[in-house]
């Protein structure tokens, strides 16, 4: 049998309230442009034809309560606060109520962000990895049970940093819904169990710098904590 010729470091696992069992991190989807007020910050208007997306490396992913250093590259590193949606089943061209079924839980994210790098390659029509894939760049809090939570509704979302609120909006205000992001992106892939997408950023994103202390939350859900050296 064929030996690695190096060993890969494990996969990351977000913790799940209330069990012992952890969530190992699969591919990771992100929605981009999904609150019109965080669009029209940006300069850019929301394509209300269909949701468009971006994705993030699992070997990036943290947990909640890191503590990291100023990323290289970068002198305008942006916060996201986002809600995730934990997939425990597999989807393909699904409809709403195969969506539905498949959704394991939900939880708290924070997409960091190197806003420089983004706008720049933006700019030149080319891929957003440079801002968007980055060490560290997706920091999830415990995962909690559909179940147990319920659905997005009108649950308030919201980001301080150093105890001073940037973000506060209400999931209500998503353009594309958890089910209708699940049902567009599995026409285009195979999701399975362990998928994470993340929903969006409502307005008020902005940068942080060494020493910040970040914390996102949604209603019912446990909050989610970042801090830079």
């Amino acid at each position: 049998m064929s030996k690695p010729l190096f060993d890969l470091p494990p996969v990351p696992a977000i913790p799940l309230e209330g069990r012992e069992e952890v969530w190992p991190v699969g591919r990771i989807f992100c929605v981009g442009r999904n609150y019109a007020a965080h669009a029209a910050e940006m300069g850019v208007e929301v394509d209300r034809e269909q949701p468009f997306y971006f994705t993030k490396s699992a070997c990036h992913a943290v947990l909640s309560g890191a503590e990291l250093p100023y990323p290289q590259g970068t002198e305008n590193f942006h916060h996201e606060m986002e809600l995730v949606v934990a997939i425990a089943a597999p989807l393909r061209d699904a409809t709403a109520a195969e969506a539905r079924a498949a959704i394991w839980g939900y939880g708290c994210a924070l997409d960091m962000t190197r806003r420089d790098l983004q706008l720049r390659e933006r700019q030149k029509q080319r891929p957003w990895s440079l801002g968007k894939d980055l060490e560290g760049g997706s920091v999830f809090a415990p995962l909690r049970a559909a179940s147990e939570w319920g659905e997005p509704q009108t649950q308030r979302i919201w980001l301080r940093v150093n105890g001073e609120i940037r973000q506060d909006a209400s999931l209500a205000e998503l353009i594309w819904s958890v089910e209708e992001i699940l049902c567009h992106l599995s026409g285009y892939y195979h999701m399975r169990p362990g998928d994470l997408v993340m929903t969006g950023t409502p307005a008020g994103v902005g940068p942080v710098v060494a020493g910040d202390h970040i914390e996102g939350g949604i209603d019912g859900l446990t909050s989610v904590r970042l801090s830079l050296r």
